[in-house]
């Protein structure tokens, strides 16, 4: 292939390279920027964002579409097909993998976001022991660390923009209840489901992501203002609160946010993981964010992260946050979901001088208790792994006109509360209350 063909040529771009070729997305960023489908913003999100089908269209017929932005949906999506690898029969969707499985597991790992607000333009605070307590100087001296073994601040803030593709593989998703001394498990799937992400980001705090997998796809970006996020199944939803970054992004794929997001982190002490002696660093959301994040019937108690840092390497290798949010049920007792994300950071290799991890994966769990009416605890259990193919920084072409969110979330003031957990609903016998948690 011409090495000056696309936007990835080697005069403008940092990358590191798998056989795939991946240049055929800069026609989506180019015609981003010619602003093809984003020059009229009274558009309906039909056209912003084209409706996302469950699975492949056997046709390859526009739906319900027509012209050059239907032709680059249809050629997105078949060249994404492309890309991602295909799942042996034994395993395919149609092998028992539950579309409600998939939309939780979409739900809680496709697009969660970080506790607390950071921006790109942030600087870390200078290491200070005088009159600082312990647990915050040697937080500092952990970054300082981090960030120097990362690649340093200097060529992070080189990054005007940058690119990852990835492929995602799930592993297995249980579902197991408990009631007064006894459980038992159901619903065990071991069945895999195979997909793969798009990550664009630039300065300041601009992102969008599209993630594939089984046969959906979902949606999820920020212009610095706004973050929304749009599935098959909830179509678009902006989330309260301030903007936050994408937690995927935490996972040893932007070291620059990832040091401003416990830039007010406490360091609480030492533990080995996976052999590796580590500093743990705490940051928990404060009680501001919490309460803008929280709506109605559904509030947000508690957001944790935690950070384990390499003593050896310096490196992230160990990501965990923990959300707690109380859902007051309508004439009922409230009921409580705790969410857990563990996510091992692995293959470090630098691209251009910057630090990223190629690869991971990733352990949700769901805990839902304190319905006493029903006598019962239920606990899900999800896992993914992934592995990066390719990134490129400073890439020429990528403008702001590819953040745009949808129409109906920019002009509309009353927007629906997206945070990481479940999608909450009562069983057929009684009303439907939903309320999507994803950060």
């Amino acid at each position: 292939m011409d090495k000056k063909h696309g936007l990835f040529s080697k005069s403008h771009s940092r990358r590191s390279r798998s056989k795939s070729p991946v240049r055929a997305v800069s026609p989506i960023i180019i015609r981003r920027r010619k602003g093809r489908y984003v020059s009229q913003p009274d558009r309906h999100v039909s056209e912003m964002l084209p409706p996302v089908i469950e699975g492949p269209d056997p046709d390859g017929e526009d739906s319900g579409s027509s012209g050059d932005y239907s032709r680059l949906e249809r050629r997105w999506y078949n060249w994404m097909k492309c890309q991602l690898p295909v799942a042996p029969p034994s395993v395919s969707s149609s092998s028992g993998f539950k579309r409600t499985d998939l939309r939780l597991l979409l739900g809680v790992l496709g697009a969660p976001l970080g506790p607390v607000h950071v921006s790109a333009l942030d600087l870390l605070p200078h290491l200070s022991i005088k009159n600082t307590p312990m647990e915050t100087s040697s937080a500092q001296y952990i970054l300082q660390q981090y960030t120097a073994a990362s690649g340093g601040y200097k060529l992070h803030s080189s990054v005007q923009n940058g690119y990852v593709m990835g492929r995602i593989r799930t592993v297995a998703s249980e579902f197991e209840t408990g009631s007064k001394g006894s459980k038992s498990k159901s619903n065990s799937s071991k069945a895999v489901e195979s997909g793969g992400f798009v990550l664009w980001h630039m300065s300041p705090d601009m992102w969008y992501m599209e993630l594939v997998l089984g046969g959906s796809k979902v949606l999820a970006g920020c212009d610095g203002k706004l973050v929304w996020r749009h599935t098959p199944w909830l179509g678009p939803h902006a989330a309260k609160g301030p903007v936050r970054p994408l937690r995927r992004a935490l996972q040893g794929l932007d070291p620059r946010t990832t040091a401003n997001m416990f830039a007010s982190a406490r360091c609480i002490g030492e533990k080995k993981i996976d052999g590796e002696d580590c500093f743990i660093l705490k940051l928990c959301a404060d009680p501001a964010t919490l309460k803008a994040r929280s709506e109605g019937a559904s509030e947000t108690i508690r957001h944790t992260l935690f950070g384990y840092f390499s003593q050896k390497t310096g490196l992230l290798v160990h990501l965990e946050d923990s959300q707690l949010t109380r859902i007051q049920n309508i004439g009922g007792e409230a009921v409580y979901w705790e969410t857990t994300i563990n996510s091992y950071l692995e293959d470090y290799k630098p691209v251009e001088g910057i630090v990223i991890a190629h690869s991971g994966r990733s352990v949700a769990t769901l805990l839902r208790f304190g319905d006493m009416s029903s006598g019962h605890n239920t606990k899900t259990t999800m896992q993914e792994a992934w592995v990066i193919d390719e990134i490129a920084f400073n890439v020429p072409g990528l403008s702001m006109d590819c953040f745009i969110p949808p129409s109906e979330l920019r002009f509309d003031s009353h927007v629906e509360e997206l945070s990481q957990g479940p999608k909450i609903k009562t069983l057929q016998q009684g009303s439907v209350a939903t309320r999507h948690n994803y950060g």
